[in-house]
């Protein structure tokens, strides 16, 4: 009877040392995701208060972060505070802009000629005449214009983190300008403008497709 109860203990062992199986393992992962997803998600929700930090001393990063604070302002979604102590969330980010230029030309040229001629003569005993001429005219147009086009293309990389330290949302924007705005403004907008549709989503979440 010893070595049956030798054979249990031994099977007993081996099954408290047993991994899970890769349905379970990967049913566990999930579920941390989901966790920490939920916990960023709700610091984001919560947030009433956005505190911009510097995105730094060049002039277009200061001109971005005076448009990000426009546009974030007029959305009445958040308070944005300098007080960096009040404020739930701290928005950072950074710019690019490029500026080009490019060359057009255009030209084109027209003409028109034209000629004419003649010839008469006659004899008649020892005397005689003739007679001719010959007309040729050309009449020629050219035009030609040339202009250089400024571009101007932005890139904005923007994020908002918690007073702990935990990003809870980030956005990156590129602009080539709008109709009645340059590129700077417009990627500021995209910022803003793509904030308020995640927190919409995130606010009224899709149902979950019945099984």
């Amino acid at each position: 009877m010893l070595w049956k109860g030798l054979i249990v203990f031994a099977l007993f062992a081996l099954a408290k040392g047993q991994t899970p199986p890769a349905s379970t393992a990967q049913n566990t992962q999930a579920d941390i995701a989901s966790r920490l997803e939920a916990e960023l998600t709700g610091k984001l929700l919560r947030a009433k208060r956005v505190y911009l930090d510097s995105f730094g001393e060049d002039p277009v990063n200061k001109a971005l972060q005076a448009m990000v604070l426009d546009a974030l302002r007029a959305s009445k979604r958040f308070i944005v505070t300098e007080d960096k102590e009040k404020a739930d969330l701290i928005l950072k980010g950074a710019a690019l802009e490029k500026t080009t230029q490019e060359a057009h030309a255009l030209g084109s040229a027209t003409s028109v000629a034209g000629a004419a001629g003649g010839h008469s003569a006659s004899v008649a005993g020892v005397s005689g005449s003739s007679s001719g001429g010959f007309v040729a005219r050309q009449l020629g147009v050219e035009d030609s214009q040339a202009s250089v086009e400024t571009l101007n293309d932005a890139r904005v990389a923007v994020r908002l983190v918690s007073n702990d330290g935990d990003v809870v949302w980030s956005t990156t924007q590129e602009s080539k300008g709008a109709k009645y705005k340059g590129a700077m403004a417009d990627a500021a907008d995209k910022v803003v403008r793509q904030l308020l549709r995640d927190l919409e989503k995130l606010s009224h979440p899709a149902p979950a497709p019945v099984k």
